[in-house]
Protein backbone atom coordinates (compact mmCIF):
# COMPACT_ATOMS: atom_id res chain seq x y z
CA UNK A 1 0.00 0.00 0.00
CA UNK A 2 2.67 2.04 0.65
CA UNK A 3 5.76 1.49 -2.02
CA UNK A 4 8.78 3.40 -0.11
CA UNK A 5 8.00 1.04 2.86
CA UNK A 6 8.45 -2.50 3.93
CA UNK A 7 5.51 -4.88 4.78
CA UNK A 8 5.90 -5.22 8.06
CA UNK A 9 4.02 -7.02 10.97
CA UNK A 10 4.06 -6.53 14.43
CA UNK A 11 4.39 -9.78 16.42
CA UNK A 12 1.43 -10.95 18.67
CA UNK A 13 3.31 -10.69 22.39
CA UNK A 14 3.74 -6.57 20.71
CA UNK A 15 -0.02 -6.33 20.69
CA UNK A 16 -0.90 -7.87 23.69
CA UNK A 17 1.46 -5.42 25.39
CA UNK A 18 -0.85 -2.58 23.87
CA UNK A 19 -3.53 -3.97 24.92
CA UNK A 20 -2.66 -4.97 28.82
CA UNK A 21 -2.22 -1.07 29.08
CA UNK A 22 -5.94 -0.36 27.70
CA UNK A 23 -8.88 1.00 30.27
CA UNK A 24 -11.03 -2.33 31.03
CA UNK A 25 -14.05 -0.22 29.72
CA UNK A 26 -13.00 0.71 26.40
CA UNK A 27 -15.57 0.82 23.48
CA UNK A 28 -13.90 0.82 20.65
CA UNK A 29 -10.58 -0.04 19.34
CA UNK A 30 -9.51 0.96 16.05
CA UNK A 31 -6.05 -1.73 14.28
CA UNK A 32 -3.71 0.81 13.02
CA UNK A 33 -1.62 0.09 10.11
CA UNK A 34 -2.40 0.33 6.04
CA UNK A 35 -4.11 -3.10 5.71
CA UNK A 36 -4.30 -5.12 9.09
CA UNK A 37 -6.11 -7.57 7.78
CA UNK A 38 -2.96 -8.60 5.30
CA UNK A 39 -2.07 -10.90 8.39
CA UNK A 40 -4.26 -13.49 7.60
CA UNK A 41 -7.39 -15.01 8.99
CA UNK A 42 -5.30 -16.86 12.24
CA UNK A 43 -3.29 -14.28 13.50
CA UNK A 44 -6.42 -11.97 13.01
CA UNK A 45 -8.38 -14.32 15.18
CA UNK A 46 -5.60 -14.42 17.62
CA UNK A 47 -5.92 -10.12 17.77
CA UNK A 48 -9.73 -10.07 18.27
CA UNK A 49 -9.43 -13.04 21.52
CA UNK A 50 -6.54 -11.01 22.79
CA UNK A 51 -8.89 -7.83 22.57
CA UNK A 52 -11.58 -9.69 23.78
CA UNK A 53 -9.56 -10.71 27.20
CA UNK A 54 -8.33 -7.31 27.91
CA UNK A 55 -11.20 -5.36 26.70
CA UNK A 56 -14.25 -7.15 27.41
CA UNK A 57 -16.81 -4.30 27.06
CA UNK A 58 -15.60 -3.59 23.64
CA UNK A 59 -18.11 -3.70 21.35
CA UNK A 60 -16.53 -2.72 17.79
CA UNK A 61 -13.07 -3.35 16.84
CA UNK A 62 -12.40 -0.92 12.93
CA UNK A 63 -9.50 -1.33 10.58
CA UNK A 64 -8.38 0.12 7.49
CA UNK A 65 -8.81 -2.83 5.03
CA UNK A 66 -8.00 -3.21 1.29
CA UNK A 67 -10.35 -5.16 -1.75
CA UNK A 68 -7.16 -7.11 -2.91
CA UNK A 69 -7.14 -8.44 1.25
CA UNK A 70 -10.82 -9.02 1.64
CA UNK A 71 -10.43 -11.26 -1.16
CA UNK A 72 -7.78 -13.56 0.34
CA UNK A 73 -11.05 -14.31 3.55
CA UNK A 74 -13.63 -16.73 2.83
CA UNK A 75 -17.58 -15.65 3.49
CA UNK A 76 -17.40 -18.73 6.24
CA UNK A 77 -13.39 -16.68 7.99
CA UNK A 78 -15.25 -13.26 7.60
CA UNK A 79 -18.50 -13.94 9.60
CA UNK A 80 -16.39 -15.77 12.14
CA UNK A 81 -14.35 -12.52 12.19
CA UNK A 82 -17.69 -10.76 13.22
CA UNK A 83 -18.30 -13.47 15.47
CA UNK A 84 -15.04 -12.50 17.23
CA UNK A 85 -15.58 -8.84 17.01
CA UNK A 86 -14.63 -7.49 14.00
CA UNK A 87 -17.32 -4.73 13.37
CA UNK A 88 -16.57 -1.75 10.94
CA UNK A 89 -13.88 -2.01 7.93
CA UNK A 90 -12.74 1.25 5.78
CA UNK A 91 -12.15 0.56 2.18
CA UNK A 92 -10.59 2.48 -0.42
CA UNK A 93 -12.69 1.40 -2.76
CA UNK A 94 -11.54 4.89 -4.82
CA UNK A 95 -13.51 4.44 -8.05
CA UNK A 96 -16.20 2.23 -9.69
CA UNK A 97 -13.90 2.78 -13.16
CA UNK A 98 -11.56 0.13 -14.00
CA UNK A 99 -9.83 3.05 -16.35
CA UNK A 100 -9.43 4.88 -12.88
CA UNK A 101 -8.45 2.24 -11.21
CA UNK A 102 -5.77 1.34 -13.46
CA UNK A 103 -4.03 4.71 -13.50
CA UNK A 104 -4.05 4.83 -10.39
CA UNK A 105 -2.67 1.27 -9.90
CA UNK A 106 -4.94 0.20 -7.29
CA UNK A 107 -4.42 -2.97 -8.54
CA UNK A 108 -8.21 -4.19 -8.24
CA UNK A 109 -11.04 -4.55 -10.50
CA UNK A 110 -14.73 -3.05 -10.18
CA UNK A 111 -15.92 -6.41 -10.74
CA UNK A 112 -13.59 -7.58 -7.44
CA UNK A 113 -15.08 -4.26 -5.43
CA UNK A 114 -18.60 -5.40 -5.74
CA UNK A 115 -17.83 -9.36 -5.27
CA UNK A 116 -15.94 -8.30 -1.93
CA UNK A 117 -18.64 -5.59 -1.21
CA UNK A 118 -21.13 -8.35 -1.42
CA UNK A 119 -19.15 -10.93 0.83
CA UNK A 120 -18.66 -8.29 3.57
CA UNK A 121 -23.01 -7.91 3.12
CA UNK A 122 -23.29 -11.80 3.67
CA UNK A 123 -20.69 -11.53 6.34
CA UNK A 124 -22.52 -8.67 8.58
CA UNK A 125 -19.69 -6.74 9.02
CA UNK A 126 -20.25 -3.32 8.08
CA UNK A 127 -17.75 -1.04 6.08
CA UNK A 128 -16.99 2.06 4.94
CA UNK A 129 -17.10 2.82 1.35
CA UNK A 130 -13.94 5.69 0.51
CA UNK A 131 -14.13 7.01 -2.86
CA UNK A 132 -12.11 9.60 -4.10
CA UNK A 133 -13.34 12.14 -6.94
CA UNK A 134 -10.45 14.31 -9.46
CA UNK A 135 -9.10 10.66 -9.74
CA UNK A 136 -10.34 9.97 -13.37
CA UNK A 137 -8.86 13.57 -14.33
CA UNK A 138 -9.62 16.72 -16.03
CA UNK A 139 -12.39 15.87 -18.25
CA UNK A 140 -13.54 12.95 -17.03
CA UNK A 141 -15.75 13.31 -13.47
CA UNK A 142 -18.93 12.95 -14.67
CA UNK A 143 -18.39 9.66 -16.15
CA UNK A 144 -15.96 8.46 -12.90
CA UNK A 145 -19.03 9.53 -10.67
CA UNK A 146 -21.85 7.70 -12.76
CA UNK A 147 -19.44 4.54 -12.61
CA UNK A 148 -18.59 5.17 -9.04
CA UNK A 149 -22.56 5.41 -8.44
CA UNK A 150 -22.96 2.37 -10.06
CA UNK A 151 -20.40 -0.08 -8.30
CA UNK A 152 -22.23 1.77 -5.05
CA UNK A 153 -25.49 0.67 -5.81
CA UNK A 154 -24.44 -3.22 -6.13
CA UNK A 155 -24.08 -3.51 -2.29
CA UNK A 156 -24.77 -1.82 1.12
CA UNK A 157 -22.61 0.52 2.61
CA UNK A 158 -22.41 1.61 6.07
CA UNK A 159 -21.28 5.26 5.17
CA UNK A 160 -19.94 6.05 2.02
CA UNK A 161 -17.14 8.49 2.64
CA UNK A 162 -15.51 11.18 -0.16
CA UNK A 163 -11.76 12.11 -0.48
CA UNK A 164 -10.73 14.76 -2.83
CA UNK A 165 -7.73 13.90 -4.61
CA UNK A 166 -4.49 14.95 -3.28
CA UNK A 167 -1.18 14.82 -4.97
CA UNK A 168 1.80 14.74 -3.05
CA UNK A 169 5.33 15.55 -4.40
CA UNK A 170 7.79 12.50 -4.64
CA UNK A 171 4.89 9.58 -5.59
CA UNK A 172 4.33 8.93 -9.20
CA UNK A 173 1.28 10.58 -9.84
CA UNK A 174 3.07 14.27 -9.20
CA UNK A 175 5.39 13.02 -11.81
CA UNK A 176 2.58 12.25 -14.38
CA UNK A 177 1.33 15.61 -13.74
CA UNK A 178 4.37 17.48 -14.10
CA UNK A 179 5.11 15.46 -17.76
CA UNK A 180 1.24 16.35 -18.28
CA UNK A 181 0.50 13.00 -18.49
CA UNK A 182 -2.62 13.70 -16.08
CA UNK A 183 -4.03 16.49 -16.07
CA UNK A 184 -6.22 17.61 -13.05
CA UNK A 185 -9.92 18.61 -12.65
CA UNK A 186 -10.80 22.03 -11.63
CA UNK A 187 -12.75 23.03 -8.49
CA UNK A 188 -15.97 23.09 -10.64
CA UNK A 189 -15.53 20.04 -12.25
CA UNK A 190 -14.93 18.11 -9.32
CA UNK A 191 -17.88 19.67 -7.06
CA UNK A 192 -19.95 18.73 -10.63
CA UNK A 193 -18.03 14.99 -10.01
CA UNK A 194 -19.81 14.96 -6.15
CA UNK A 195 -23.38 16.50 -7.57
CA UNK A 196 -23.21 13.53 -10.59
CA UNK A 197 -22.24 10.71 -8.08
CA UNK A 198 -25.39 12.18 -5.39
CA UNK A 199 -27.79 12.06 -8.22
CA UNK A 200 -26.56 8.46 -9.20
CA UNK A 201 -26.82 6.72 -6.17
CA UNK A 202 -29.70 4.72 -5.66
CA UNK A 203 -29.51 2.62 -2.65
CA UNK A 204 -31.47 -0.46 -0.91
CA UNK A 205 -31.60 0.84 2.64
CA UNK A 206 -30.64 4.12 4.58
CA UNK A 207 -26.66 4.94 3.98
CA UNK A 208 -24.34 8.35 5.58
CA UNK A 209 -23.42 10.21 2.34
CA UNK A 210 -20.06 11.85 4.22
CA UNK A 211 -17.99 14.77 2.49
CA UNK A 212 -16.57 15.78 5.88
CA UNK A 213 -12.78 14.34 5.40
CA UNK A 214 -10.19 16.94 5.59
CA UNK A 215 -9.33 16.80 2.07
CA UNK A 216 -13.02 17.68 1.00
CA UNK A 217 -13.85 21.08 -1.19
CA UNK A 218 -17.01 21.32 1.13
CA UNK A 219 -18.66 19.67 4.28
CA UNK A 220 -22.10 17.59 3.69
CA UNK A 221 -23.36 15.02 5.86
CA UNK A 222 -26.49 13.48 5.57
CA UNK A 223 -28.90 10.16 5.01
CA UNK A 224 -29.37 8.80 1.66
CA UNK A 225 -31.98 8.47 -0.33
CA UNK A 226 -34.23 10.55 2.61
CA UNK A 227 -31.94 13.38 2.75
CA UNK A 228 -30.40 13.41 -1.04
CA UNK A 229 -32.31 16.83 -2.17
CA UNK A 230 -30.87 18.25 0.62
CA UNK A 231 -27.71 17.18 -0.11
CA UNK A 232 -27.51 18.17 -3.17
CA UNK A 233 -29.16 22.00 -2.48
CA UNK A 234 -26.06 22.39 -0.59
CA UNK A 235 -23.90 21.86 -3.56
CA UNK A 236 -22.94 25.57 -4.83
CA UNK A 237 -23.51 24.48 -8.27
Amino acid sequence: MFKDQPYEELPIDEIEYELKNLQEYTEKIFITGADPLAVGYKKMMQVLKKVKKYAPYCACVAAYASVRTIAKYSVEELKDLHEAGLRLLYIGFESGWDYALKLMGKGHTVELAIEQGKKLNEAKIQFNSIVMYGIAGKGKSVENAIKTAEMLNQFQSYRIVTMNLTVFETTELSKMVKNGQFIQANSNEKLLEIKTLLEHLDLKKPTIFDTTHATNMIKLEGMLPDEKAKLLSELPL
